[in-house]
């Protein structure tokens, strides 16, 4: 192998073949093959490969590396296949092993909820339409007629792979892939259902009603298990996956967990100190301003934030005071303010 390596190298090395796309190509597969073959797990992963038959994948040699075994790397089995697709299905599974049936599975589906600020504080139960596939009501998604049940897949012979053969760096490779008529279960209806056409599902308008855990924020994405579309004839359902988005209030500005807001207070009350009533997620609450409460001072309300999702802490409401100095004044007002000036 590692002769065979350098001999290619240096024959299709770029240095030699400047401008030559296709040499370029080819060095470069030569370099991924070598790597691979010249790890023991990689090249044991290659040995294991096997097919129904028991025969060697690689066509020739019969060693697990056919046009390698005993006579080195034969150039002329260069064919400058596709080689990331070669690799990709030598470890996608072995042999005449059942394949996994994953396509059969139904897809996720997306969907997209508007709420309010208020009720992501609260959360809510929203409900969401949407055209899917669903399990056949008629044969309940077994694909079968009533009576009927599920048979060998005759292309496969029950297990869900069939062998394909192509020509590749390698020479001819015998490569085991999903059967396409059972995608992979092997198994097909006897008699498909006349509703479903053997499907197991139809497409039709479902609903679903979402819980939506108070705390969400703008844009998160909730994931409801098995609520996507339905699995062909009896297979896992998908996911629905719901993307919230908030409408914003001008009250109230969200940071993370807790919410912000400001306060416009007379300076008198700002001086001598008042009871003012506040706005918050939760409903409207007493504070108290403290006596000589400075301009952007802020206080903190504790405890009455933005609910933390999936938990009992809650975040708290931040209030920042802004002072109102009066930009007119009666004679008795400016009277009095020139008095306290003096004292």
């Amino acid at each position: 192998i590692k002769q065979a390596y350098r001999k290619l190298s240096k024959e299709l090395h770029p240095d030699k073949h400047k401008g030559d796309k296709g040499k370029e190509a080819k060095f470069k597969e030569v370099n991924e093959a070598y790597e691979v073959l010249s790890d023991p797990k990689k090249k044991q992963a290659y040995d294991q490969f096997g097919s129904t038959d028991g025969s060697s994948p690689f066509g020739r040699g019969g060693g697990g590396f056919g046009g390698f075994s005993g006579q080195g790397f034969d150039p002329s089995q260069f064919s400058g296949g596709d080689f990331s697709d070669l690799f990709e299905s030598f470890f996608g599974g072995g042999g005449g092993r059942r394949q996994r049936a994953s396509d059969t599975r139904g897809r996720d589906v997306q969907a997209e909820v508007v709420i309010r600020f208020l009720d992501a504080v609260s959360g809510m139960e929203q409900m969401i339409s949407m055209k899917a596939n669903v399990v056949c009501s008629d044969c309940g998604g077994s694909g079968n007629e009533s009576g009927s049940t599920l048979v060998t897949c005759a292309d496969c012979g029950g297990t869900g792979a069939v062998q394909r053969t192509t020509n590749s760096l390698f020479g001819q490779i015998r490569q085991s892939v999903q059967c396409s008529r059972c995608k992979g279960t092997g198994k097909i209806p006897e008699k498909p259902c006349r509703k479903c056409d053997g499907e197991g599902r139809v497409m039709e308008k479902k609903t679903v009603s979402v819980h939506i855990p108070a705390g969400i924020d703008d844009g998160q994405t909730l994931r409801i298990k098995g609520e996507g579309e339905a699995g062909q004839r009896g297979s896992a359902s998908g996911d629905l996956l719901v993307r919230v988005r908030v409408h914003q209030d001008k009250r109230f500005e969200r940071d993370g967990d807790d919410i912000r807001g400001s306060l416009s207070v007379n300076f008198v009350d700002a001086v001598l100190g008042k009871d003012v009533t506040i706005e918050t997620v939760h409903g409207p609450i007493t504070m108290a301003i403290p006596a000589g409460t400075q301009p952007g001072q802020v206080l903190r309300i504790k405890g009455k934030g933005m609910p933390v999702v999936n938990s009992s802490r809650t975040g708290d409401h931040y209030v920042t005071v802004d002072i109102v100095v009066p930009t007119k004044l009666s004679r008795e007002e400016k009277r009095l303010f020139e008095e306290l000036r003096k004292t």
